[in-house]
């Protein structure tokens, strides 16, 4: 995967990530904490599809590698969900 490309993964991953923290308003960070929660968040994602048998939708290709903006969306918003739940309990 060439330097742009890779680029490119990072900035999806940090959108995705930002709307998974919107979503649940709650937000632990800045932009590179967008983007670990919106990889964790596909991977989540992917992971809660493929055990509920649901198909991958709207998945991007950069360079052979897939990303799935609904389902790192969703795993964000979970992740971040539990993330609140978490560090609020501690506060």
């Amino acid at each position: 995967m060439s330097l742009f490309g890779f680029l490119l993964l990072l900035l999806i991953a940090a959108i995705c990530g930002s709307i998974g923290q919107a979503l649940v308003g709650y937000s632990s960070g800045g932009c590179l904490i967008s983007i670990v929660v919106g990889f964790i968040g596909a991977y989540l994602g992917l992971w809660l599809s493929a055990q509920l048998g649901l198909p991958e939708l709207w998945t991007v290709n950069i360079e052979g590698e897939n990303f799935p903006i609904l389902w790192s969306i969703i795993g964000s918003a979970l992740f971040t969900a539990v993330l609140s739940l978490i560090s609020r309990g501690r506060v």
